[in-house]
C-alpha cells in the first residue's frame, strides 16, 4: 500500500536478500527472541568493542558462552550478516584470500577477531531467523495470522512437509507486520522498554531508524530511484519527530510502516508477473519450436532495473524445465539471483557469474553454474547433482 500525503506517494518493501540468502535454516533452539533482545544492552557494557559496532570476539562470547552456540556456527551467523550486508565482492575476496593464506586455524581466528558488524542491524538479522521457526500448528490454535493458510498435501513417504520461504514473500512481509512491534522494541534504549509496555509513546533515536535499513527500502512518487527507509522517514514523517534530537516518534513509526509495507516490486512474483518472458532454445532449434513444445517459463526483470539497480536486484526465474538442456552466459545471466524451481530431467549449464542461486523441488538434475558471489541454496531436491564454486552451500 503506497501512503499519498500532500501529493506525496511513498512505497515501501522488504528486501530480498535478508530473508532469501540471510535467513538460515533451523535456527538454534537457544537463539530466541528473549535472548536476543538482551544481545545490545549486553554489547553496550563491552564499550567500543561492542557499540555502535559489535566485534566478532564480543559476538563469539555471546555465542558460545551465553546462547552455547558452536563456534562454527557462531561465524556461520557473523559471516552470512558481512556477506549480504552491503561488502564489495572486492573485499569480501580480500577476506577470502587472508584466510586462504592462513598458515593455521589461530591465525584464521585472529584475522576473524578484527571484524565487526553494525551492532542493532546484526541483532535484526537475528531476529528474522525466527521466520524459520514459525508453528502451523500453534498458528491454527491460536488463530492468528502469522502464516498464509493454505492446503498442503501429506508427503508419501511420511516426511516433515517444510513451508515454502523461497518463492512465499507474502510469508517474509506477514511475519514482518505481525512482529513489527518486537522488531522496534530491539532498537530502543532499555529503560524506554517499560514505557512501550505500558502503551506510552516514545522517541526513537535516528541511529535506530538507520538499522531498519537492513531490512526495509523504498521509493518516493513511484521513481526508479530506489531510497533507504532512513531517507524515506527523514523526508515524510517530519510532523513525528524531534528536530533538536534527530528522533521519530515509536508508535507514528510502527503505524506508518504497516501502511505503507506492500509486496517488494523487484520480487520473484513480480519478475513472473511483469518480467521479460526468455526463450533459449537450442542449437538447431528455433523460437517457434520452443513455444510450440510448450516448455517452462523462464522470466527475468532485467529489462525494467535501472541502470545502477543491479547487485541484488537483478533476476531469473525458471520453472518446471524438464527433459531439456539448458546453455547460457551472457549479460542478462551475469549477476542474477537466480530461482530454478520444480524442474526435473534437465541439464542447466549457466556459466556467468552470478549473485545466489536457490534451486528447489527439482529432481534428477544436473546444474553446473559459474562462480556465485553469495549462497547455493538446495531445497527439497532429490538426485540432483551442483556443480558449483561459492561462499555458502545449505541443502534442506
Amino acid at each position: 500500500m503506497a501512503d499519498r500525503r500532500e501529493d506525496v506517494s511513498i512505497s515501501l518493501w522488504l528486501k530480498n536478500e535478508p530473508f532469501s540468502v540471510g535467513a538460515l535454516p533451523s535456527p538454534p533452539a537457544r537463539l530466541t527472541i528473549t535472548n536476543i533482545k538482551k544481545i545490545v544492552p549486553y554489547a553496550k557494557t563491552k564499550g567500543k568493542a561492542g557499540f555502535p559496532n559489535l566485534s566478532y570476539s564480543v559476538w563469539k562470547h555471546v555465542a558460545c558462552n551465553k546462547l552455547q552456540l558452536p563456534e562454527d556456527v557462531a561465524w556461520s551467523y557473523f559471516s552470512t550478516f558481512q556477506m549480504i550486508h552491503g561488502q564489495e565482492s572486492e573485499q569480501l575476496m580480500e577476506w577470502d584470500r587472508k584466510v586462504a593464506k592462513a598458515s593455521d586455524q589461530q591465525a584464521v581466528d585472529a584475522f576473524r577477531l578484527q571484524l565487526s558488524v553494525s551492532c542493532l542491524k546484526f541483532v535484526l538479522f537475528l531476529f528474522i531467523q525466527h521466520i524459520h521457526k514459525i508453528s502451523l500448528r500453534a498458528s491454527l490454535v491460536s488463530g492468528s495470522d502469522e502464516w498464509p493458510l493454505r492446503s498442503r498435501s501429506p508427503d508419501p513417504e511420511g516426511r516433515p512437509v517444510s513451508v515454502n520461504k523461497e518463492l512465499d514473500e507474502n510469508s517474509s512481509l506477514t511475519f514482518v507486520l505481525n512482529n513489527l512491534n518486537e522488531i522496534l522494541e530491539l532498537l530502543i534504549e532499555a529503560e524506554q522498554k517499560s514505557d512501550v509496555s505500558t502503551g506510552k509513546d516514545i522517541l526513537l533515536a535516528f541511529e535506530s531508524i538507520e538499522a531498519l535499513d537492513f531490512l526495509i527500502e523504498g521509493s518516493i512518487n513511484s521513481g526508479s530511484y530506489v531510497r533507504t527507509l532512513s531517507e524515506i522517514a527523514q523526508f515524510h514523517l517530519r510532523s513525528g519527530s524531534s528536530k533538536t534530537s534527530k528522533s521519530l516518534s515509536f508508535r507514528n513509526l510502527q503505524s506508518w510502516l504497516k501502511s505503507c509495507l506492500s509486496q517488494n516490486p523487484f520480487g520473484v512474483a513480480a519478475c513472473i508477473k511483469q518480467g521479460r518472458q526468455l526463450c533459449w532454445p537450442m542449437t538447431g532449434e528455433s523460437k517457434e519450436m520452443w513455444i510450440k513444445k510448450k516448455r517452462g517459463r523462464i522470466a527475468t526483470n532485467a529489462p525494467f532495473l535501472p541502470q545502477d539497480l543491479v547487485k541484488g536486484y537483478k533476476m531469473i526465474v525458471m520453472s518446471q524445465m524438464n527433459r531439456m538442456t539448458i546453455a547460457r552466459s551472457s549479460e542478462t545471466v551475469k549477476g542474477s539471483t537466480v530461482k530454478i524451481h520444480r524442474c526435473h530431467d534437465a541439464f542447466i549449464y549457466l556459466l556467468s557469474p552470478l549473485r545466489s542461486v536457490s534451486i528447489e523441488k527439482c529432481r534428477c538434475c544436473t546444474i553446473v553454474l559459474g562462480p556465485v558471489e553469495l549462497s547455493v541454496d538446495l531445497v527439497r531436491s532429490e538426485q540432483t547433482t551442483v556443480v558449483a564454486v561459492c561462499r555458502r552451500f545449505t541443502t534442506t
